[in-house]
């Protein structure tokens, strides 16, 4: 075990544990709700994608590739982002407006869908209840710089804190739009398709966990779509309460579903790689000092200010 390839990560890290959490799934969500505001990076998904008539496909290989990198050998992560690499340089959008063609891999586009992914990730974790530190999640949007890196990004134009952030979307917030590719998205995630005997299952449990990602986004993706949402302290509330029935299930039986990575991570590692939210707890003690970045409130669009 002692020489075993942790990958690109490793145990220590915060990718390796928050990543392993159950609330990820409508973080997941959430991210595809951001991602389709910006109308060139989803002009590129609704025109090459299969996801209306393979959604959960889809779904599943979006959750491998982030689990292949996340838990996978060093060997298989690079693997994976060369094949993102070689789909996105065969792929191609056009604007009906102007009737431009682009590559789906522009820099500017791919950087977008990684912030709004990853950005998604780290705010619902922490307000669903992951004790996450201000210096974790600097640091974990830190170690995601090598998430952008195999999708083609060069990480030193990736943020790597949460001011970087917040000052990356408050910079591309006037590019964003709700046009119809948009709304088609939003419409497909609230009721995406299923077999007829999963409609009550769609209807209990996806329309539930759509309806709280969406909630989540920031107050001007709401303003944008046009559909209203609770309150931040009321979503909140709800995004602790799912979090907390989600851990209540056990992590082994989470961890079955495929292609089972933690698992695979394990045995190849040995069980003190197992993921659980007590490290970073015990490593908040570690990471956090004087002078790190304070949040004065939450969202995509957070104000960050440093103490003194």
């Amino acid at each position: 075990m002692r020489d075993a390839d942790p990958g690109l990560f490793g145990p220590e890290s915060v990718t390796w544990q928050m990543h392993s959490d159950p609330i990820m799934w409508v973080a997941g969500v959430r991210a595809l709700y951001l991602q389709a505001l910006h109308p060139r990076a989803v002009r590129g998904v609704l025109q090459n994608s299969d996801f209306r008539k393979d959604t959960w496909g889809r779904l599943m290989r979006t959750a491998s590739f982030v689990g292949t990198i996340t838990y996978g050998t060093t060997e298989a992560a690079e693997r994976a982002g060369a094949r993102v690499r070689k789909i996105h340089s065969m792929l191609g959008a056009t604007d009906p407006a102007t009737g431009e063609r682009y590559g789906v891999g522009e820099p500017e586009l791919l950087l977008w869908v990684h912030c709004a992914e990853v950005g998604s990730y780290l705010e619902v974790a922490r307000r669903s209840g992951i004790g996450l530190s201000e210096a974790q999640a600097d640091q974990y949007l830190d170690e995601q710089r090598e998430g952008a890196r195999l999708v083609g990004l060069d990480p030193a134009h990736v943020p790597a804190s949460t001011a970087g952030l917040a000052a990356y979307f408050e910079k591309v917030r006037p590019e964003l739009a709700a046009g119809p590719e948009a709304r088609e998205i939003y419409d497909f995630l609230r009721k995406p398709p299923v077999h007829p005997l999963l409609v009550p299952a769609r209807a209990l449990l996806w329309r539930r966990a759509a309806a709280l990602a969406y909630a989540s986004l920031p107050p001007y993706a709401h303003e944008l779509y046009g559909r209203p949402a609770p309150a931040p302290e009321t979503v909140t509330r709800r995004l602790a309460v799912t979090g907390t029935a989600l851990r209540c299930i056990p992590s082994r039986v989470r961890w079955q579903l495929p292609p089972g990575h933690i698992l695979k991570a394990m045995a190849r590692l040995g069980p003190d790689a197992r993921p659980a939210p007590y490290k970073l707890r015990r490593q908040a003690a570690i990471l956090d000092g004087p002078g790190r970045a304070q949040r004065s409130d939450g969202g995509d669009s957070t104000r960050w200010r440093t103490p003194g």
